[in-house]
C-alpha cells in the first residue's frame, strides 16, 4: 500500500507537499482502516480545487515519479532523451526554478508476510540524479534502515544492503540520469525489481485529456476479443450501473500488409423492447459515460487483483454523481476491496464530498496563491479561524461551496460583453 507520497518544486507546488494515506486517530468509519506493516492505511484520497489550483499536478507528480523509475535506466549519456523526461520545477519564483525537485514514497508491498514498511526517493534536476535513497522498516522496529544511498559524489554511494555480489556492477554502469532502482532491477536485483514492479503495478488514467480519453475509450480489455467468460465479467460490471447492454460482438477486422497490431469492431447488445431479440450498436456510439466506464474496467479489475494504486485525474468527468459514488464504494468496502487497493481522484463533484462517504482524513484540497504556488492539505489537519477542527458532522460540501475550507474558485461577474 501506498502510505505518504511527498514532493517538492514539482509544476506550481514549491515547498513540500504531502499526501498521508495513514489513518489519523478519528472514529467515523474504523472498519475501512487497513492495518499492514504496523500501519494504519485508508484505501482512498479524493482531491478537491478550484479549476487551475494545481491538484492535477498531484497526478503529475506522482505519474512522474513512476514513470522515471520505470524508465531511467534508458536515459544514461543520451541528453536528447533525458531533456524530454526531466523535471519541470517551479518556474515563477527564481531560486526553485533552477533547484532540484523532489520525490518521495513510503510504502509496502502486497503480500509481504514479514510486512515491512519501505522509504524511497530521488532527487533530480536538469542534468541528473542528485540523491537517491532506499531504507526498510521491519513491522516491528522503529527506525528504518538504509538499503541503499547516493549522493551528489562517487564518495556517497552507500550499497550496503544491496548484495555484494552486484556492488560492483552497479558503481560501473551507473550514470547521472540513471535510478539505482531503475539501473538494479535491469541487472536483476532483488530488491530493485521488487520497487520498480510496484511502480509498475500502480494505474493511472487522465479523464481530463481528451486524447487520453479517445485512447482508453478504445482499449480491450486483456483476452476481451477471444474470451467470452471475459466479456461475461465486463458486462457483470456493466449491469452495476447501465442493465441495458445484455452482450457484446466482436469481430476481428482483416489488416493488410501483417499489421503487428489486430483491429477488433465491437458491437454492444440490445434487447429490442417486447421481444427477445438483440439490437447491435457500435460500442463507439454508445454514451461518453459508458466509454468511460469501459475504460475504465481493465484498470479496475488489475488493480483490485493486485491490491494497487488507481490514481485518476478528473473522475467525475462525464459521470453520474452516483455512478462515481459507485465507483468509490468498490475501494470503501472491505468486502469487495479485499486485497487493499487504493484510490487517489482528483474531482470537482461536491456530491461526494459528505460525511456519509468520506472520513475527514480521506478529503484534500489543493489551494494555488497570488504567486501561483499550490497548497496540499487535509480537510482532517483543517483548523478554523478560532482554532477548532472540523466535526465529523459538519456539512462538509456547503461548507466547502461557502468557502469556509478554502480551495475554491475567486469568482466575478461575466462582463466582457459590456
Amino acid at each position: 500500500m501506498l502510505i505518504q507520497f511527498n514532493f517538492k518544486n514539482f509544476k506550481s507546488f514549491k515547498e513540500e507537499a504531502i499526501l498521508d494515506l495513514s489513518a489519523t486517530k478519528m472514529t467515523e468509519f474504523s472498519e475501512r482502516v487497513v492495518n499492514v506493516g504496523g500501519e494504519k492505511s485508508l484505501t482512498v484520497a479524493a482531491i478537491y480545487g478550484a479549476n487551475a489550483s494545481g491538484k492535477s499536478n498531484i497526478y503529475h507528480a506522482l505519474g512522474y515519479m513512476s514513470d522515471y523509475v520505470i524508465n531511467s535506466f534508458k536515459y544514461g549519456d543520451d541528453e536528447e532523451e533525458y531533456e524530454l523526461y526531466k523535471p519541470t520545477p517551479f518556474l515563477f519564483a527564481s531560486d526553485s526554478a533552477t533547484d532540484e525537485s523532489s520525490f518521495e514514497i513510503y510504502f509496502t508491498f502486497p503480500g509481504d508476510k514479514k510486512e515491512k514498511t519501505y522509504n524511497y526517493g530521488f532527487c533530480i534536476n536538469g542534468e541528473g540524479v542528485t540523491e537517491e535513497w532506499l531504507n526498510s522498516k521491519a513491522k516491528t522496529a522503529r527506525e528504518f534502515k538504509t538499503v541503499f544511498y547516493r549522493g551528489r559524489t562517487p564518495d556517497e554511494l552507500d550499497l550496503s544492503g544491496i548484495p555484494a555480489s552486484s556492488r560492483d556492477n552497479i558503481k560501473v554502469a551507473l550514470e547521472k540520469q540513471v535510478l539505482i532502482v531503475s539501473l538494479g532491477a535491469k541487472l536483476k536485483i532483488e530488491i530493485c525489481k521488487q520497487v520498480r514492479e510496484w511502480f509498475l503495478m500502480n494505474e493511472f488514467a487522465d479523464f481530463g485529456d481528451p486524447i487520453t480519453n479517445y485512447f482508453l475509450s478504445r482499449r480491450l480489455p486483456n483476452e476481451f476479443a477471444d474470451n467470452k467468460d471475459v466479456q461475461k465479467d465486463v458486462i457483470r460490471f456493466f449491469d452495476s450501473f447501465d442493465e441495458h447492454i445484455k452482450d457484446f460482438r466482436v469481430e476481428k477486422i482483416p489488416q493488410e500488409n501483417q499489421a503487428k497490431e489486430e483491429k477488433y469492431k465491437i458491437n454492444s447488445l440490445h434487447k429490442m423492447v417486447g421481444s427477445d431479440e438483440m439490437v447491435e450498436i457500435p460500442l463507439e456510439a454508445e454514451s461518453a459515460g459508458t466509454l468511460k466506464m469501459f475504460a475504465l474496467y481493465p484498470d479496475l479489475r488489475d488493480v483490485l487483483e493486485k491490491g494497487s494504486v488507481f490514481v485518476i485525474d478528473e473522475l467525475n468527468a462525464r459521470l453520474h454523481p452516483l455512478l462515481v459514488r459507485n465507483f468509490l464504494l468498490t475501494f470503501l468496502n472491505p468486502k469487495i476491496n479485499t486485497n487493499h487497493a487504493q484510490l487517489i481522484f482528483t474531482t470537482h463533484d461536491t456530491w461526494q464530498l459528505s460525511n456519509q462517504l468520506l472520513r475527514r482524513d480521506e478529503v484534500w484540497f489543493v489551494e494555488k496563491d497570488e504567486n501561483g504556488e499550490s497548497t496540499l492539505y487535509s480537510l482532517a489537519d483543517f483548523v478554523d479561524e478560532d482554532g477548532i477542527h472540523i466535526r465529523k458532522d459538519e456539512n462538509y460540501e456547503k461548507n466547502y461551496l461557502i468557502g469556509k475550507y478554502g480551495a475554491i474558485p475567486s469568482l466575478k461577474s461575466i462582463d466582457f460583453i459590456n
